[in-house]
């Protein structure tokens, strides 16, 4: 019995509980409907009141433009009745004076005297000839014709019979073709959409901008998968093309959207187009760090630990050069500590954990504040000891700069160095064509070639950085800048120089 009454009591709690909760769905409901119907309320009247506002503008432009074409009538009409009223003025004084002339004239017929008859005639004569009346033309000035001022609006008329509510943009067309990727900057183009007919009358709405919608990706689709980027806007575009810069190449492709908005509304966006934004990426391989540099993000940093972490046979002993810390040496380190490939005693190394084995490769980097020396190339990951220093193996080439004591800055490979006079560059370029064995450093900021190696590579590749004091700040993601151009055919210069180093033996 008991039993039986805790079984209905649980149910009716499930029934009270799905009543509240259709309670409250009710009742959000109804709030959603009441919030609907006053917005709808405020919708419209806003909507009519622009309707009022429009078809006030539209008949202030027609009452403009009939004054307008008025006054050109009232105009033309009083130019023409001015010139009318001249010539009945003139032709009324001509006529007085033809009839004045006429009754002297019949009063000189009567004259019996032949001498005063010949003078009065030869005055007649003198005044003829100089009367108004023989000079003065007998035609109008002036036509009445006034039909250039006859107007026919039966084809605005009939716009303004069609006239409706603005329709909702089409959404435009992105031009694959003309999309232009280039220097880590996309360009976007598209086309607008195509007039339609309501009616059989073509209507349109004055684009009045667009915007463009883009996010990463790697798969050429537009749907967005797990982890991956979410859309990244861009408004107000007045033209149809947008330049995209700014951007870091760490996905294979850059899929954009594009929509259109008018006065009433924004349009659906276009069929998303993926465009491939291929670049060299790669991050620190961390295992590979020595312990006193400090990797984090795209940043690396030495921070000295003295004799602290080295193996305790070394403790107590100190080098001889003030400028390094108490480092193993590569005969008594050996094996001492876990992490096999890790970089230990001088060599300040850490390597990318992306490698090389075909194509051309480009990145950069940025010294940090307060540093003193630092090395930055590629190398042979398997030949590359624990304990070796960049530039000082036949696997490594680097760029070295240091302004510990005096500034220098050196091209180094198989432990020879080129010294380089030029000042220590803030932004370097380093460009890697595995293909044809080019490795470049360009001087970023003032677009000069520093150094070429010419060479021809057997292994895998992979960046290399050293640093001592200080720390390097390394951007990828980029594509091979468009001003590299200009310095290939000028690396082919160094090319024998670049092989005589490669080739050289170590001193």
């Amino acid at each position: 019995m008991y039993l039986c009454f805790c079984v209905k009591q649980e149910a009716l709690c499930r029934i009270i509980s799905t009543l509240a909760n259709k309670n409250e769905e009710l009742q959000t409901f109804l709030e959603t409907v009441n919030a609907t119907l006053t917005g709808l309320q405020e919708e419209s009247c806003k909507v009519t009141s622009e309707l009022e506002a429009e078809l006030e503008r539209l008949s202030s432009a027609l009452d403009y433009k009939g004054v307008e074409l008025r006054g050109a009538i009232e105009e033309e009409k009083q130019r023409k009745e001015a010139a009318l009223q001249k010539q009945l003025s003139e032709g009324k004084c001509a006529l007085l004076s033809c009839e004045e002339m006429l009754n002297c004239a019949n009063k000189t017929l009567m004259i019996t005297n032949e001498e005063e008859f010949l003078k009065a005639a030869k005055q007649i004569k003198e005044r003829v000839t100089m009367a108004l009346a023989f000079r003065l033309t007998t035609r109008p000035a002036v036509s009445e014709n006034m039909t250039q001022f006859m107007v026919d609006f039966s084809v605005e008329r009939a716009r303004l019979q069609r006239l409706h509510f603005l329709p909702v943009p089409r959404a435009p067309e992105i031009d694959a073709f003309s999309c232009v990727v280039c220097d880590n900057t996309v360009m976007v183009v598209w086309q607008p959409a195509e007039e339609f007919l309501v009616d059989s009358h073509t209507v349109s709405g004055r684009i009045e901008s667009y915007e463009l919608e883009y996010r990463k990706t790697n798969c050429n689709s537009s749907v967005r998968a797990a982890g991956e980027a979410c859309w990244e806007k861009i408004p107000d575009i007045r033209e149809t093309q947008v330049t995209i810069t700014g951007l870091k190449f760490d996905y294979r492709f850059l899929v954009v959207r594009v929509r259109a908005r008018n006065k009433a509304a924004v349009g659906e966006f276009s069929e998303p187009v993926a465009i491939e934004t291929t670049a060299y990426n790669f991050g620190f391989d961390v295992a590979t760090a020595h312990p006193e540099l400090r990797v984090q993000g795209d940043t690396i940093t030495w921070e000295s630990q003295g004799v602290k972490g080295h193996d305790p046979r070394l403790k107590g002993k100190e080098n001889m050069s003030s400028s390094r810390s108490a480092t193993p040496s590569p005969n008594k380190a050996a094996g001492s500590r876990s992490g096999r490939d890790r970089f230990a005693g001088e060599s300040y190394t850490v390597l990318g954990n992306q490698e090389m084995s075909g194509g051309c490769h480009y990145w950069e980097l940025r010294p940090l504040a307060d540093w003193k020396s630092y090395s930055v190339g590629i190398a042979y990951r398997a030949s590359l000891g624990r304990f070796d220093q960049l530039g000082k193996s036949t696997g490594s080439w680097c760029l070295h700069a240091s302004q510990w004591l005096h500034s220098s800055l050196a091209a180094k490979h198989n432990n020879r160095a080129k010294a380089l006079d030029w000042p220590l560059p803030q932004r370097i370029g380093i460009y890697c064509d595995y293909d044809n064995g080019d490795l470049s450093f360009i001087d970023v900021d003032r677009l000069h070639l520093l150094h070429s190696f010419k060479t021809k590579f057997s292994q895998t590749l992979v960046p290399a950085f050293t640093v001592w004091c200080g720390g390097l700040s390394v951007t990828t993601g980029l594509q091979v800048p468009s001003f590299m151009g200009k310095f290939l055919s000028t690396s082919r210069s160094f090319s024998n120089l670049s092989q005589q180093i490669d080739q050289s033996d170590p001193q």
